[in-house]
């Protein structure tokens, strides 16, 4: 007689192969080897804070006449324009005078010789000043950029605000009755104002001095006015008001 096989819901529950013992964790040994190698890597030092000595607005306070500020300025290495420029062009003129007019930064020419406004756009405003009764004998000039940028371009916004603290003890230690700023970034940089020169140009703005309050005035840099000799009769309005507030008419 033939034997049934038995049916699979009958039969039992399929064995299963024993369990291997968990094997030892490998993670501690790997992390004492990380932490091994961390401590033969060198240690990334940070970087040492800059001494106040070496801050702009602290080495420029430290000046007490405009010969110990350019020997300052000399010295002063945290602008990279010192060491692409020939000289520093520090001011020309009479520090001693009423007005003092600020340009933007040196030209080739000012970077050869060593003074501000030496080239077509110097002799420009020598005779604008002259037609209203002003020289360099009557008159102090200098830029708030005292070092040529590469190319003449124009200064970066970096540039200019490492300098800033120069410019302003130089107005400072000057002490003039009037400033007049020539272009839009002797403008922007003293009154903090976004406009161009060309919405500014004629306006007068209020400069604050440690002891005074004196009268700012904007108008179109001699650079601009040989590019675009159609504008000089707005600068000769603009100088025309100078004048008169230097004669006190204004």
């Amino acid at each position: 007689m033939r034997r049934r096989r038995p049916c699979a819901h009958r039969a039992g529950p399929p064995t299963r192969p024993p369990a291997r013992p968990p094997a030892a964790s490998c993670r501690p040994r790997f992390a004492a080897a990380r932490r091994a190698v961390a401590d033969l890597r060198p240690r990334r030092q940070r970087p040492a804070r800059r001494s106040r000595e070496r801050r702009p607005r602290a080495r420029a306070r430290q000046a007490k006449t405009l010969d110990e500020l350019e020997r300052i300025l000399a010295d002063f290495d945290a602008c990279p324009l010192r060491f692409t420029a020939k000289n520093l062009v520090f001011a020309d003129g009479n520090p001693k005078a009423r007005v003092m007019f600020l340009g933007e930064a040196p030209g080739a020419d000012e970077d050869r010789i060593g003074k501000p406004f030496m080239g077509r756009s110097g002799q420009l405003l020598d005779k604008m000043m002259k037609a209203i009764g002003l020289d360099r004998t009557s008159a102090y000039v200098a830029n708030i950029v005292p070092w040529r940028p590469p190319g003449n371009r124009n200064p970066t916004p970096q540039e200019v605000a490492v300098c800033r603290p120069f410019v302003e003890r130089q107005i400072e230690l000057v002490d003039p009755d009037l400033i007049v700023c020539l272009g839009a970034p002797a403008t922007q940089t003293l009154t903090g104002t976004k406009d161009g020169i060309l919405r500014t140009r004629g306006r007068l703005f209020p400069y604050k001095l440690p002891n005074r309050e004196v009268k700012l005035l904007a108008t179109l840099h001699p650079a601009f006015l040989l590019r675009q000799p159609v504008q000089k009769r707005l600068a000769w309005r603009d100088f025309r008001s100078l004048r008169a507030l230097l004669d006190g008419k204004a």
